[in-house]
Parts: structure tokens; sequence; C-alpha cells
């Protein structure tokens, strides 16, 4: 279909995200279009914002505007419990669900050797730092239920359990081959509530 040549290397760029595809894409790009001046302004802006804002804390690699992030800092939270995650938006899941009061270690990632993506590709050594230094009492492994989780949560008990902490591993609540962000708040809570040793 015939487009300008803007409005074409629009469309390409919206569909490089994820699950949007062309159609959504070309929808997205004549909303766009139709929308004012003003308003393209304050969406690319955003984008720009998001950019230059946002960092990874330096204690528990979640997203923030502030180093460390408003959860690290917080000191009504239990600091004794950290909660293991895959990626920062499983941080937003668990903070919805309201269900946790503890802290985060976000490891930006799970292993998948078929990616290429290992240990090292982690932020793991960071956490056997963080355990070794501070007194935790329990660790909460909340990696996706999928292969990839499954193998990292194994991966991360084992380098765990020398340390003599209580390892937990979430509750199966959420369905299996199921991303932690896409599941409800009264799921998430649940399968908090009903961990069990790893």
């Amino acid at each position: 279909m015939y487009h300008t040549k803007t409005l074409n290397k629009l469309i390409e760029e919206l569909s490089k995200m994820p699950g949007i595809g062309p159609k959504s894409a070309q929808r997205m790009a004549f909303y766009i279009l139709g929308s004012s001046k003003e308003e393209a302004k304050a969406l690319s802006q955003a984008i720009l914002d998001l950019k230059e804002k946002i960092t990874y804390c330096s204690i528990c690699n979640n997203i923030t505007e502030e180093n460390p992030c408003e959860i690290c800092s917080d000191s009504q939270r239990d600091h004794s419990i950290i909660c293991v995650v895959e990626e920062p938006k499983d941080v937003l899941a668990f903070e919805k669900s309201r269900g946790f009061n503890g802290i985060y270690h976000v490891l930006l990632g799970a292993l998948s050797p078929l990616e290429g993506i290992g240990p090292d590709e982690l932020k793991i050594k960071e956490l056997i730092g963080r355990l070794k230094k501070k007194k935790i009492s329990e660790v909460i492994l909340a990696t996706n239920p999928n292969t990839n989780g499954e193998m990292t949560a194994m991966y991360l008990a084992k380098l765990i359990k020398p340390l003599r902490i209580k390892i937990t591993r979430i509750a199966y609540g959420i369905p299996a081959g199921s991303n932690i962000d896409y599941v409800d708040e009264e799921t998430l809570a649940k399968s908090l509530e009903g961990r069990k040793e790893f």
C-alpha cells in the first residue's frame, strides 16, 4: 500500500515494538498524523525524557529516576527478604498486587543458552554480592514459570544454598508458559502467599 516516505518510516519504527504488527503500527501512525502538533510534540518529548531520565538502580537494577530507587530507599520495607525477578516490568506487576513488602533484585533477563544468554549476561554476581553483604532471611525466586525462568531459578538455588539462606519459589497460581507482567493482581498476590521452599 502506498504511503509517503515519512509515514512509512514511522510505521516501520512502530512495528518494531513488541506486539505491534504492521496493521497496528499503521493505525497508530495515522492516529499520530491526525493529532495536533502539540500532542505529537508531547509524545516525542515523553519518549525522549524516558531515554534521558530513566536509569537502573545501582542496588537492585530496577528502573528509576533517582539512585538508589524508591523501593531500596524505603525504610518501611522488609530489607531481609529479596524477591528475584527477570525484568523491571515484573517489579511493577508485584507492586500492583500489593502482596509484597520486601525488596527486589532484577536480573535483567533469564538464562537462555540458545540465545547466548549465560550467567555473565545477567545480574547474578550482583545478587550473590548483596546476599553476602546484607543479613537476608529469605530469597524468593520469582522468575517466569517457563523453561528459561525455571532454568534460571534452579541455577540461582544452587548458588544460594551454600549461603544458608531460605530459598522459596513463587507458587504456581501463575499459568505455566506465561509472563508475570500479564498476570492479574489477585493471582499474583496468591502466588506469593503460596510460595514454598525451593
